[in-house]
């Protein structure tokens, strides 16, 4: 109602539920049917005279929005011959895919991760369930206690993770573990350590698989073969993790909303972390020298430089967006058209690729350094007390400050160790409990080699998590800066010392 001033075409609405609202000013030409009508139309059309239209190659298949993460989200332009030789290229790296695999989508089909993963099912004869976060695991937060979740019906072989849940379910077990006996708990890290070492050297470890790991496999059914992983980078903790405690290969891959979702993934015996593997058979990648941030392809040891991903799969453009069209996207002398990625990768000489920046998390502080405020958040994202991180910088000022949604369980605690009392509200705005905090995140930037000047010196704990309904995230739980920004104004101008009126 608020918007329809704005649609001059609209000429019907549809309400899939029950009886049409009634308006008390009806926009003039437009009609309200209920679904059941809609399908009563349906079956008595005429269709059998019409020859079926088929698609060409390069009709769009799919308009898909980018998450916006890092602004206005924009209207990728998919056609079918993209979206074909993307999941042509991912489904290469899938051993054995076939009708005896299960896979679980949870993730919204608006995702191309997720799009393209159940792409690659259906053109396999895989079996689809669909769940959603809220109902995954037994744990999950719409499960009803003593319900089974979705995983645990369904039993799925294949999955497809953002790394945040990846992240969830890291930590989640950990604290467990810190929660067993003294025995259960060096019998686990023990079995951890052999598990570790025996992966290393390329062989199996059955009897700590069914012993000691089983309990963790069945978190996610028990019968996951291969986890892929994608939409943001996994750290290399929760990944040597999920390959030991779910005995089964994670594949990491890297690809864009403007790619298809293709670029490259993990071989499945590839058991090095940080990596996302070499290229799809249908893409080629490339690294430009990137001057303002000191990355150049004639590094040594590891060529570096800006990702550009070219092949079949880059998209035809942004729906109406010309300049920023010609911008991110350019052809070469041979015809094939280039994505400028935005991303910073290396390439290492067994030609996979890691990520190691991006060009618009860079900052300049004041003292004219650089500081990566994702390689801050990496390095800090996993403690036990930090449920998630956003870090923040001015070119205006000379140190970082972040913003933390900090571990209720974690925080209590340390609260109730520096016998600070009050609610939950009381102790995330609490100036003294910040201090501790900072004290936590400044010894674990250390131990992670982060620089001086990228270790955050201020920080505001917040007591309501970010989730996608918050608008403070994006679908596949990525930060959304700018909306971060725009929420967190007032704690920003207090961290950096200017006047709030």
């Amino acid at each position: 109602q608020e918007i329809v001033s704005q649609v001059p075409l609209l000429r019907h609405i549809i309400t899939v539920d029950g009886k049409p609202t009634t308006w008390a000013e009806f926009p003039k030409g437009v009609i309200v049917h209920t679904m059941a009508s809609v399908q009563a139309m349906g079956a008595k059309a005429d269709i059998g005279n019409k020859q079926p239209c088929r698609p060409v190659p390069s009709d769009i298949a799919v308009i898909m929005y980018t998450s916006g993460s890092t602004g206005i989200p924009k209207g990728v332009m998919i056609s079918h011959c993209n979206i074909i030789a993307g999941i042509t290229g991912m489904a290469e790296r899938i051993p054995n895919l076939g009708e005896k695999d299960i896979y679980i989508g949870y993730l919204p089909l608006a995702h191309v991760l997720e799009l393209s993963a159940e792409l690659v099912c259906l053109s396999h004869g895989c079996r689809i369930g669909y769940s959603s976060p809220q109902t995954l695991a037994d744990q999950s937060s719409k499960i009803k206690k003593g319900s089974k979740g979705d995983v645990t019906t369904l039993k799925p072989t294949l999955m497809a993770a953002v790394p945040e849940i990846m992240d969830r379910i890291y930590k989640n077990v950990m604290n467990k573990v810190n929660e067993m006996t003294s025995f259960q708990r060096n019998l686990f890290i023990l079995a951890y350590n052999y598990k570790m070492e025996q992966i290393s050297k390329g062989y199996t470890t059955p009897l700590c698989d069914s012993l000691i790991f089983r309990k963790v496999r069945m978190l996610l059914g028990g019968k996951i073969r291969i986890l892929l992983c994608g939409g943001a980078p996994l750290s290399a903790a929760t990944q040597r993790f999920m390959n030991i405690c779910f005995c089964c290969p994670v594949g990491q891959g890297y690809g864009l909303t403007e790619s298809a979702g293709a670029g490259t993934i993990t071989e499945v015996w590839d058991y090095t972390t940080g990596r996302v593997g070499a290229p799809l058979v249908c893409c080629e990648v490339k690294l430009m020298n990137w001057e303002e941030g000191g990355y150049y392809n004639t590094d040594k040891p590891y060529p570096r430089g800006e990702i550009l991903i070219g092949g079949q799969n880059v998209t035809v453009g942004y729906y109406k967006n010309e300049a920023r069209t010609r911008k991110d996207f350019t052809v070469d002398e041979n015809g094939q058209r280039w994505l400028h990625t935005g991303d910073i990768g290396e390439f290492h000489h067994d030609g996979c690729l890691k990520i190691i920046d991006r060009k618009k998390d860079l900052v300049k502080l004041q003292a004219g350094e650089y500081v990566s405020l994702g390689k801050v958040e990496a390095a800090l994202k996993n403690l036990p007390l930090v449920d998630n991180i956003c870090a923040y910088a001015s070119s205006f000022h000379s140190y970082v400050i972040g913003f933390v949604v900090p571990n209720q369980k974690e925080l209590a605690e340390l609260a109730r160790k520096k016998g600070f009392k009050g609610t939950w509200e009381e102790i995330c705005n609490s100036p003294e409990m910040e201090k501790e905090v900072l004290k936590v995140l400044a010894e674990a930037a250390m131990a992670a080699n982060l620089e001086k000047f990228e270790i955050p010196v201020k920080i505001r704990l917040s007591p309501d998590p970010w989730t996608p309904e918050t608008g403070l995230v994006t679908d596949a739980f990525k930060l959304k800066r700018k909306e971060l920004t725009a929420f967190y104004q007032m704690d920003i101008d207090r961290m950096y010392g200017r006047n709030v009126k």
